[in-house]
């Protein structure tokens, strides 16, 4: 009788101590805010899962499982949309930096943490995609070794990789004034005597990095210099290099102004009308020398009268120039109208969309098919890669953004300690 009494007891202990447990370890759900954030998490998950399928392919069968590269053809989209515009669309990194630091103009200080961010992250994914379009990527260290100083493909591969951990540099503060936060790091490393340390050279990584940026983003351009008779006249130029690096500053000005917009939004914050406004003044400024030295160009070679041909080409040039170029710096010119959130950034989003990307595809792709014949076009599979590093770069930048002191207001504690 005992017996069964104490079996009572301890099943009636055992359900109880269950019952406690399963209530203080909930398993934790996911709940979607609305049907648009399902939407958006759906699609993220769905293309990044694709992709990833997409790359193991690549890496397990080679290259040619997954593209419509060939010898003939051996560059395609993803040198020209995933790292001639990307690093071009990171520019605002050394653009904003050498504003706000090397000319010390104060009110544009507030928009250089997010750029450095943004071409940070624009360079590691630029890398990345570049991994998966080298043939041997295992080989990818030999030019950082065996240096071929005549080469621009050479000096571009040396400028990325060093400038690369010249944004690491820049961004580094950003996370030790985050880690100085938590009390058991800061027991533990010496914090705040690298960040000082940091603070105090950072100059001189701002000044690398603008001297690097300026150096591959014209040797970009030097590339195609070297194909005169491949790439299509209203595009080849022997001034191609300032043409990409005038380009790339007007890239750097306007995704400042996209992302700044976009941010505004995404973290309900107040968005930096004035400032952005002078950005796109400067654009404007930038914008209209780009016209005036490509429409003198066009005019000294003689190749002006190619305009009036009736083909892809010319409807192409006249989509870059129209609505990436001349469109914008209009806009940006007339001030009631850069004051308006909305011009603001469709005219941005115009310069990077067709200004920018646009131009760099029809250096590299559609330029050249009046040469090749349109022996490539990019397969499904390279245009879900070149979907999901976008992709990536916009989660990547919103998840650091949310945790990091990013944005002036959250950054006023760290800069004081």
């Amino acid at each position: 009788m005992m017996g069964t009494h104490y079996m009572v007891a301890r099943t009636s202990s055992r359900s109880s101590t269950l019952t406690v447990t399963a209530d203080v370890a909930a398993i934790p759900t996911f709940h979607f805010t609305s049907p648009w954030h399902a939407i958006r998490t759906i699609l993220a998950v769905l293309v990044l899962g694709t992709t990833t399928g997409i790359v193991a392919t690549r890496f397990v069968f080679g290259i040619g499982a997954i593209t419509n590269l060939s010898n003939q053809f051996p560059l395609g989209i993803w040198i020209g949309f995933d790292v001639m515009s990307g690093v071009a669309l990171a520019a605002g990194g050394f653009v904003i930096t050498a504003m706000a630091h090397i000319f010390n103009i104060e009110r544009f200080k507030p928009l250089a943490r997010p750029a450095v961010l943004t071409a940070l992250l624009g360079y590691i994914l630029a890398v990345g995609g570049l991994m998966v379009d080298l043939g041997r990527p295992y080989n990818v260290w030999r030019p950082l070794v065996h240096w071929q100083y005549h080469s621009p493909l050479w000096e571009v591969g040396v400028c990325v990789a060093t400038y690369t951990s010249v944004l690491f540099m820049e961004f580094l503060p950003i996370i030790l004034e985050r880690l100085n936060d938590f009390e058991f790091i800061t027991k533990r490393l010496p914090i705040m005597p690298i960040y000082h340390r940091l603070k105090k050279i950072s100059i001189l990584f701002v000044i690398t990095g603008v001297v690097l940026s300026t150096l591959h983003q014209s040797s970009l351009g030097s590339l195609w210099v070297l194909l005169p008779t491949k790439v299509y006249p209203l595009w080849y130029s022997i001034y191609l290099p300032v043409f990409f690096w005038l380009s790339a500053i007007a890239a750097g000005l306007t995704m400042t102004i996209v992302e700044s917009t976009l941010s505004s939004k995404a973290f309900k914050r107040g968005l930096e009308l004035d400032v952005l406004a002078d950005l796109a003044l400067i654009t404007s400024v930038v914008l209209t020398i780009y016209m005036i030295v490509k429409g003198a160009d066009l005019y000294s070679k003689g190749d002006w009268t190619l305009l009036r041909k009736q083909n892809l080409q010319t409807a192409s040039f006249f989509a870059e120039m129209g609505l990436g170029v001349y469109v914008p710096a209009v806009l940006f010119a007339i001030k009631p109208l850069r004051y308006k959130p909305a011009v603001l950034f469709s005219g941005a989003l115009m310069v990077v969309v067709f200004g920018i990307s646009l131009n760099r595809l029809n250096v590299s792709l559609i330029g050249l098919w009046p040469y090749t014949g349109r022996i490539y076009t990019p397969s499904w599979m390279e245009l879900m890669v070149t979907t999901a590093l976008v992709g990536l770069g916009v989660i990547i930048f919103g998840q650091l953004a949310k945790y990091l002191p990013i944005f002036p207001d959250e950054s006023e504690h760290g800069s004081s300690h």
